[in-house]
């Protein structure tokens, strides 16, 4: 039979899956012989036999019995007794820190009868009553689910008539009156007396404190820090103890190092002649930490020892929570602090430096989510500056820009040295050297995974999606905000895509001096520079991982490596058919005969040669992997609708275009219904004759070019959407024919590897006889996630994405961090099968998943080789690449 109640006693830091962080941190404290006051903890294995068949257990009841007797012979005092009665304070504590998501309830076990008891027992009517008041408002706000603002509306027009702001100003009598009204307040919203079998009251405190695991403030804050949803919370069940006595008496918040600033020192806030819970609901102005020693010294120091004991103990920032009862310090709180991201690596490193952790602790102790916090600017707003909407943040970061509607109207006012922000309903690949040019995006339409984010991220641009107040007229251009402003075209606007707020006007931003070290502008002069620089030091040299960018030109190659990458894992060519080239894709596609085409691949072979020339230059060195031709071909082309309209209009004026004409025609004969299943990758390589051929001469002649530069060019050739090992076998067979044929050309000895990108679950089965012919697969984590869900990343997000992670059946999107039970699953398979059959087989990612912390720590876990992300987002991935190295999940504080 399960054991649902422990002591302090009894528990211990290493229980706090079963006894939920508040509760295992008051059991070690209390082995530490900390003065903490006596009390049990309910499991979170009981929470959850509550959230499954709506009751407790069935012995919870027994347990609590036998542990609140024990309690009570600590005490020497009895729930319930008239005379010098025992009070208890209900809280909850979940594994992961929720701080106010879910229910406490102070002073549990007064009545009517025994307020009058305390009141003696202390000497203080004040005292008791004030005790009573707060058990009323909150057992009727959390536990009777009442509107708080019945309380909070009597309370202030208890102050209002006493004439005073400070519920200090309230005297014993307004208090009993107050009682009188709350009582009240409840019997006529729930047709019932407030209980007065203080046992009574205990068993529903408990009970409410499980309910509010699924509240929804509840529930969205675990979504937003991928909490699970089964884990529960446990209830303490702890003596009260009274710092609203006198003077004498108060309660206070203290950390042992600045949370903000990471910097040593005392640091806390205190309220004398209070309660806990005064200091946390802001109801009064407290005082710095620093002045309780003037109030009460003796309390003081025995508080600073303690925080000196906790800090050692726990190796790391503790936040604590204390009460003083008539001079006497209580304990009733500790955890490991939470921390902005520049506090968290200057304490880890200060930690190392002081010899209470090693390397490997200091680098468990950061993350990657923390150092991509340190490495965007922000804007420095204050109260008097205000969001006119907030929309989905995208893509971190905080930019200020002129406002325009259009990809060339970017082009051409950032070419004039404008700042701008591209605003759009939505985006498109027709987009991207708007995208290029602008400093930010800002969509109405979209998510986190929309294909504006997902662009905007790689570029490491500033986006905010999904903005869907903003009424965006790009016919007019210019948008109108929720409260009719209409911003033009030119007006400057200013976004954050770290919190996804809109700002009219311009907002100062502050750059980051993380980015400036990272490129070599800026040396580690400062205790957080030398701290990142310290522990980013030891994850190179812990790290198995290889970690690579994807860069498509020589700008963000030359990024890339000052950001730390040790290679391309992902040169998309698609892009370098855009602009002025578009004409001779137009050629290729329009081309009746073999000599036309010829001769647009003719014209394409030199421009894809410099490109690559110019990157393998920037990458010197080092492996460059380009990815053969991936999108259908037709979407190089001007948008069927457009077209349609064009001929239409022409036919309609008797003044036909044969031009648009004939392109139109090529358009609905390369149009799908699904193209991104359709005529594309590999597939595209086969069909359209001399393509990928000329591809890969200029790949081969480019390496050729920088060889007898002087030059090493390790370039690698990557074939997109295999899905038969036949497909690759005669693409590898045709490009090593070309590669012979430039290597007698040119007098040197061409050798790229020849791999397969694996985005398909059916290559992901066929690994073992893939892997024949291919010297490495990287694994295009964007197409395998859609592919495997059968999801169109560009749709789920405003679908139905949300309803999903609403409803629990997602903790995270699937684009976002990698599905490691399906599409992990499969890539599992496709690394040990690959491997199989060839076992020095180079295994990379080259998805979106390659920057992301959670997903790292699976790619290491299952053996990859390296993983490639954009320039960006380098520096996050050789930090989460050394965590997982020493064995840390993406969470700073699992193991903690």
């Amino acid at each position: 039979m399960p054991k649902y109640v422990y002591d302090f006693s009894e528990g211990n830091r290493g229980m706090a899956d079963l006894l939920g962080g508040k509760g295992a941190n008051l059991a070690e404290m209390t082995a530490m012989g900390l003065p903490v006051p006596p009390g049990f903890v309910i499991t979170t294995e009981a929470c959850r036999v509550f959230l499954e068949q709506g009751e407790p257990p069935a012995d919870l009841a027994n347990e609590v019995d036998t542990h609140l007797h024990a309690l009570e012979s600590a005490m020497g005092r009895k729930l319930g007794q008239v005379d010098q009665p025992l009070l208890v304070a209900v809280r909850s504590g979940a594994r992961f820190s929720m701080p106010g998501m879910m229910e406490t309830v102070l002073n549990i076990g007064l009545t009517d009868e025994s307020v009058v008891g305390l009141a003696n027992w202390f000497s203080d009517p004040r005292l008791a009553w004030d005790c009573y008041r707060r058990l009323l408002q909150m057992f009727g706000q959390t536990v009777l689910d009442l509107d708080s603002g019945l309380f909070a509306s009597a309370l202030d027009a208890a102050k209002a008539a006493k004439g005073v702001t400070n519920d200090l100003g309230l005297d014993a009598e307004d208090l009993c009156r107050l009682v009188d009204q709350f009582k009240a307040i409840i019997r006529e919203h729930t047709g019932r007396e407030f209980p007065q079998d203080p046992r009574e009251q205990l068993d529903l405190a408990i009970r409410s404190v499980f309910e509010s695991w699924n509240t929804e403030r509840a529930r969205i804050y675990r979504r937003t820090e991928h909490i699970p949803e089964n884990l529960g919370t446990a209830v303490n069940v702890c003596a009260m103890v009274f710092g609203n006595v006198g003077e004498n008496s108060g309660t206070g918040v203290a950390f042992t190092r600045d949370p903000a600033t990471g910097a040593p020192g005392v640091y806390g806030d205190y309220l004398p002649n209070a309660q806990g819970e005064d200091v946390v609901a802001g109801i009064r102005n407290t005082l710095p930490l620093q002045q309780m020693a003037e109030l009460h010294p003796q309390p003081y120091v025995e508080l600073m020892e303690i925080m000196r004991r906790l800090e050692e103990h726990y190796r790391d920032l503790c936040d604590i929570e204390f009460t003083i009862e008539r001079g006497k310090l209580w304990m009733l709180q500790t955890r490991v602090g939470k921390r902005t991201a520049a506090a968290a690596f200057r304490i880890a490193a200060a930690l190392r430096d002081e010899g209470l952790i090693d390397d490997d602790e200091a680098l468990r102790r950061v993350t990657g989510a923390q150092l991509t916090q340190l490495m965007f600017p922000r804007f420095t707003t204050n109260a008097t500056i205000r969001p006119v909407t907030t929309g989905v943040a995208a893509s971190p970061g905080a930019v200020v820009g002129r406002a325009v509607f259009d990809s060339p109207t970017a082009v051409r006012r950032a070419a004039d040295g404008v700042p701008v922000i591209l605003v759009r309903r939505e985006t498109n690949p027709d987009d991207l050297e708007g995208l290029i040019h602008a400093r930010g995006v800002l969509t109405t339409r979209g998510g986190k995974t929309s294909h504006a984010a997902v662009v905007a991220r790689g570029l490491g641009r500033t986006c905010v999606c999904g903005a869907e107040e903003l009424d965006v007229d790009v016919a007019a251009r210019r948008f109108t905000t929720p409260d009719g402003t209409v911003v033009t075209e030119g007006d400057v606007i200013s976004i954050d895509g770290t919190s996804g707020a809109v700002y009219l006007g311009e907002v100062p931003v502050v750059p980051s001096p993380v980015v400036e070290y990272f490129q070599g502008e800026r040396a580690p002069d400062s205790d957080l520079l030398r701290a990142v620089d310290k522990i980013i030091r030891h994850a190179d040299a812990r790290r198995r991982l290889g970690v690579r960018a994807n860069a498509d030109n020589p700008g963000d190659a030359e990024r890339a490596r000052k950001f730390g990458a040790h290679g391309i894992g992902l040169c998309r060519t698609e892009h370098m058919f855009l602009g002025e080239r578009r004409i001779l894709v137009e050629r290729l596609i329009l081309a009746e005969d073999a000599t036309e085409r010829d001769a647009a691949l003719a014209e394409l072979l030199p421009l894809q040669r410099r490109d690559f020339v110019a990157i393998l230059a920037a990458m010197d060195g080092l492996p460059v992997t380009i990815r053969l031709l991936d999108p259908p071909l037709h979407e190089f082309l001007t948008d069927r609708t457009e077209l349609s309209e064009r001929v239409a209009v022409a036919n309609a004026l008797g003044k036909p275009d044969a031009e648009a004409t004939r392109l139109l025609h090529a358009v609905n004969r390369l149009h799908e219904q699904n193209p991104m299943l359709g005529l594309r990758g590999v597939r595209l390589g086969l069909v359209t004759a001399g393509l990928y051929e000329m591809q890969v001469r200029a790949i081969a002649e480019a390496a050729a070019e920088r060889m007898l530069a002087g030059g090493q060019a390790q370039v690698e050739i990557m074939i997109p959407l295999i899905g038969d090992p036949k497909e690759l076998e005669i693409i590898a067979g045709r490009a090593r024919q070309i590669l012979d044929l430039v290597s007698a050309e040119h007098g040197v000895d061409l050798r790229p590897e020849i791999g397969a990108m694996i985005e398909l679950p059916r290559a992901a089965l066929m690994a073992a006889r893939i892997a024949e012919t291919a010297r490495f697969f990287s694994f295009g984590t964007n197409d395998l996630t859609q592919t495997t869900w059968g999801l169109s990343r560009d749709d789920v997000e405003s679908e139905f994405l949300p309803a999903y992670l609403e409803q629990g059946i997602l903790d995270v999107s699937p684009f976002e961090t990698i599905d490691r039970e399906g599409v992990g699953q499969l890539m599992t398979i496709a690394a040990e099968r690959g491997r199989g059959a060839r076992q020095d087989l180079t295994l990379g990612v080259c998805g979106e998943h390659g920057g992301d912390p959670a997903s790292i720590q699976f790619f290491h876990q299952i053996g990859l080789d390296y993983v490639s992300c954009s320039p960006f987002r380098v520096p996050i991935a050789r930090l989460e690449a050394g965590r997982a190295a020493v064995g840390q999940s993406h969470r700073a504080s699992d193991s903690r």
